[in-house]
């Protein structure tokens, strides 16, 4: 066949395809094409996702399905002591996993004790953290209680900066930018945010800036800190503080390097980088060296996946400069969309993300946050997706299989159909898309996310006395046939 009439061929098979879908859209189910109307060029997927779904079948096998709920509702949980601490043994349907945050709530007790002590969180999220919604109010339930001043790591460029209350920042649109959402091989590592930054435009200045915003706890830039990687060659970097300019020299000779731009607080700073191009740059840190700091990594069209192409040396000096207690991973609105209630595949791959963790931060805990309620059109009228309540068990079964905590966001916010009412109530706390809260309703979610995870830690401070009074925990059983035992021999494992 000659070239010309295979290109006849195969634009006339996509040409036929595309009527065939013109025709068949107006007979297949509302849920496929839902009337919430949404921004499409806002919309980003990772490429890890995309492969997963395309190399995994989509068919869902009920009965292999029912056979895994039967299952998970027989299991009990018995776990095992960690550090002379043992949590009550837990169902499978209410698992929140407060066994594996022990190292985190002991690091939090610590600070209850010593105020100068710190503690770190990084909130690895989606869409539903853009703009730092939830995250925010969760780190300012934190900061309220065991003090710290200061919004955390701050990312050079974000497609939220506009929308970001907590801290505000300007940038040239000449930055070189590359995120592990769809950049398999970067020039240089990705940073600890999965994004590298490059000033390569030597005709014109790269330059970045920020101002403090209004929420609390954030109303200064506290100790700002650049982070940038390894180069092969100096760079400078002038810093603009009001009326004066600091000019510092960028030795990239490690893997990770910082830059102090000046001790103490200060409420705005620009930073115009020069001759800078071949350095890898991540961004700023802002915390005023005590208290607790939450991080947002936030990335719409994120699936949690990419983290599994981190480089671990490279986490681990970033986690030898921010040292994390807690990982958090809030995941699952852009996992939803795809026609299966079968998230085996997700599952493995989720697996493979916290095993990367480990390794990349040795020691910490992590928390999984399941994917919230979201809402679509059956026969006129909306309903739970099907497929919420199917990944919300395959996240929960990938938060216990890796002995990671665990909140469930989709029964926390109120089960079946709580997106509806979320929506509709007056004021509504969600918005008319029916999957992402609005500020009101991110605000209700950050304190139900504190106050999940609290309740562990009180449960800790009074398991923690008993040990100290003596009266230690109970003995440890053999496992049962109805039963899983959980072993855990170290916190830092």
């Amino acid at each position: 066949m000659n070239t010309k009439s295979y290109f006849f061929q195969s634009f006339a098979i996509v040409a036929l395809a595309f009527i065939a879908f013109i025709g068949f859209k107006q007979i297949l189910p509302d849920k496929i094409f839902s009337d919430s109307k949404i921004d499409s060029k806002n919309i980003l997927i990772d490429s890890l996702l995309l492969e997963s779904v395309a190399n995994d079948s989509l068919s869902a096998d009920e009965d292999s399905i029912s056979e895994e709920e039967k299952r998970d509702a027989g299991e009990n949980i018995v776990f095992d002591e960690s550090e002379g601490i043992e949590f009550p043994s837990e169902t499978f349907e209410d698992y929140k996993g407060f066994q594996y945050l022990i190292s985190f709530y002991e690091k939090l007790y610590q600070l209850e004790k010593n105020p100068q002590a710190k503690v770190r969180i990084a909130y690895y999220g989606d869409s539903m953290t853009d703009g730092d919604l939830i995250v925010q109010d969760v780190r300012m339930k934190y900061q309220e209680r065991f003090g710290g001043t200061g919004v955390g790591f701050v990312s050079i460029i974000s497609e939220s900066s506009a929308s970001r209350g907590s801290v505000k920042t300007l940038f040239s649109k000449n930055w070189k930018t590359q995120s592990y959402l769809n950049v398999k091989r970067p020039t240089s590592p990705f940073g600890v945010n999965g994004h590298v930054f490059f000033a390569n435009d030597r005709a014109n200045t790269t330059w970045v800036q920020y101002e403090a915003g209004l929420n609390k706890f954030s109303t200064a830039l506290d100790n700002p800190t650049l982070f940038y990687g390894r180069g092969s060659k100096k760079g400078n970097v002038n810093f603009i503080i009001g009326k004066d300019t600091l000019r510092k020299s960028l030795v990239p000779n490690n893997l990770v390097n910082t830059l102090k731009v000046t001790s103490g607080s200060i409420k705005s700073f620009k930073a115009n980088f020069i001759k800078a191009d071949s350095i890898p740059v991540y961004g700023f840190n802002f915390d005023n060296g005590s208290g607790v700091h939450v991080d947002n990594f936030s990335q719409r069209g994120n699936s949690g996946l990419p983290i599994s192409t981190f480089n671990a040396g490279v986490m681990q000096a970033f986690n030898n400069n921010l040292k994390y207690d807690l990982i958090v991973l809030h995941y699952g609105t852009n996992v939803l969309n795809y026609g299966t209630k079968n998230y085996s595949w997700y599952q493995r791959g989720m697996t493979k993300t916290i095993n990367k963790i480990k390794e990349s931060f040795p020691g910490v805990s992590i928390l999984i946050v399941s994917t919230a309620d979201k809402s679509t059109k059956y026969d006129l009228e909306m309903k739970t997706d099907s497929a919420v309540v199917p990944l919300m068990r395959a996240q929960k079964r990938y938060a216990l299989d890796t002995e990671s905590g665990f909140v469930n966001l989709y029964t926390l916010m109120g089960g079946d159909g709580s997106m509806v009412k979320w929506v509709d109530e007056s004021p509504a706390r969600a918005n008319k898309d029916y999957t992402h809260f609005n500020q009101r309703g991110a605000k209700a979610i950050g304190n139900l996310l504190y106050s999940q995870l609290n309740k562990g830690y009180e449960e800790y401070k009074i398991l923690r006395e008993k040990r100290e009074r003596g009266e230690g925990s109970r003995p440890v059983r053999k496992t049962k046939t109805d039963s899983v035992s959980v072993k855990k021999d170290s916190i830092n494992e």
